[in-house]
């Protein structure tokens, strides 16, 4: 009962965030940048691949939370050694998305080569990824594109070059809070995922000593499952409503 309590709590809170996401994407549209845009990098490969990385984090921690069912449904059956087995997989999906959140960080802040711009004129203008040399801006609602010798006037006259991502500023779009959001709500979820781990790993120590086994039960394998179960829910909304709507 106090676990369902604290997760419905839980969802409250990541509800606000992605609705107060919502609602200030839909005050800044023409200004928000497109996450197809900013999300485009995947290990090993060269070019820009949209989302590639991200579906596949929200891959893992999809195929974590299978790993989790069958750990609780090891517990049912009172076999100590199948629960140990399939929380470790669970424990290195976990572990796998937190490397692949950290990796994806680290290439957000840091930016692409060139960045944006803040025009002469004062107006926000962003690198094509997939025209190099282009720039281009948002004007009432429409993308306009500026390519060759026109394209290297505006940067050379630029005001300033912006690079990478912080709290303050950012290359993707005229506005810190595409930025602010992005770290707040995936930082956040995050941090549910490390916290998961942690507790897979007590409770895993607990398998491995046979506590649950002289026990006779496995409850708390199930409590642990809810938790987890929760984190990969939560994701798939943050999946759905920060980097696809």
């Amino acid at each position: 009962m106090f676990m369902w309590i604290f997760l419905i709590s839980d969802a409250f809170t990541f509800s606000a965030l992605l609705i107060a996401y919502g609602a200030l994407r839909h005050r800044f549209t023409d200004i928000w940048p497109a996450p197809g845009d900013v999300f485009t990098h995947f290990p090993f490969i060269h070019g820009n691949v949209p989302l590639a990385y991200v579906a596949f984090m929200t891959f893992v921690l999809i195929m974590s939370s299978v790993t989790m069912v069958l750990a609780v449904e090891e517990g049912h059956r009172r076999n100590n050694r199948g629960v140990a087995f399939w929380l470790i997989l669970t424990i290195v999906g976990g572990f796998i998305f937190l490397g692949s959140q950290a990796w994806e960080w680290y290439h957000f802040i840091v930016g692409s080569d060139k960045g944006a711009y803040i025009l002469e004129d004062g107006r926000f203008a962003r690198t094509d990824n997939y025209a190099p040399g282009s720039l281009f801006f948002w004007e009432n609602y429409e993308r306009t594109e500026v390519t060759g010798a026109e394209a290297e006037r505006l940067v050379a006259s630029a005001q300033k070059n912006i690079r990478g991502a912080n709290l303050v500023e950012n290359e993707y779009g005229d506005t810190p809070l595409f930025a602010n959001f992005f770290f707040f709500i995936t930082g956040f979820h995050g941090f549910h995922v490390f916290s998961g781990v942690v507790i897979n790993i007590i409770i895993l120590i607990n398998v491995l000593n046979g506590v649950y086994a002289r026990r006779g039960h496995y409850e708390q394998v199930e409590k642990t499952g809810l938790y987890w179960h929760f984190v990969d829910l939560v994701w798939v909304f943050v999946f759905t409503f920060f980097y696809l709507v």
